[in-house]
């Protein structure tokens, strides 16, 4: 049996895109001397998973690196309150699962996101009861890789296992040596692997994947 479920936060517990173009519009409504179109969804969903400063690079790449970091800065704080106040979009089925599974084992989040974005994520959705633990790039700088292997051995996890909807978390899951399960209703395609299409189907398939 899994020891410790590990998740991904953005296309795998929850959506919270649209929040963030509203966030983003404000922010740029306050820089008219930043030189590009509004943010639009789909470009927010091609983002996710990636880490702060190359996100920046994505978004500005004719902005300096000192300008970019402020503009994102001034976003995560903006972005953060507005999730912590008002919730991201929950995946169908999210909070009922999670309450299923954590009566099985622990449960943790391991993000590439800024320090406070886990935090919101609970505040705004009334989910922290839930979890055991979490870590993120913001807080130690690290890659994912190295934040799902802090996670395991800081909790003494015999048989973890990390659910996520990129080839990033998958890659990343397999370089710290933890099976994978894909969150195909997410944001991105990973073949190969195992997957479920739907919140609620993650008991069954951990089931199927579980040690003995």
């Amino acid at each position: 049996m899994f020891d410790g479920i590990l998740f991904d936060l953005d296309g795998t517990l929850w959506d919270a895109t649209p929040v963030m173009v509203g966030a983003w519009a404000q922010v740029l409504s306050r820089h008219p001397e930043v030189p590009r179109p509004p943010v639009e969804l789909q470009e927010i969903r091609g983002n996710m998973g990636l880490l702060l400063d190359d996100i920046g690079a994505r978004m500005f790449p004719n902005l300096t690196p000192s300008a970019r970091a402020s503009i994102m800065k001034e976003f995560n704080v903006l972005d953060t309150a507005y999730l912590a106040a008002r919730g991201g979009v929950l995946f169908p089925g999210t909070a009922e699962t999670l309450e299923i599974l954590s009566g099985k084992c622990r449960l943790f989040v391991v993000s590439n996101c800024q320090d406070g974005y886990i935090e919101s994520f609970y505040q705004g959705n009334g989910l922290e009861k839930f979890f055991s633990g979490h870590e993120c790039a913001g807080r130690t700088g690290l890659p994912k890789s190295r934040n799902i292997a802090l996670v395991v051995e800081r909790y003494g996890l015999k048989n973890p296992v990390y659910i996520g909807d990129t080839a990033l978390d998958c890659s990343s899951s397999q370089e710290a040596g933890v099976p994978f399960l894909h969150a195909a209703y997410g944001f991105g395609e990973v073949p190969g692997v195992p997957y479920v299409t739907a919140f609620g189907q993650i008991p069954e398939a951990l089931e199927r994947m579980s040690p003995p």
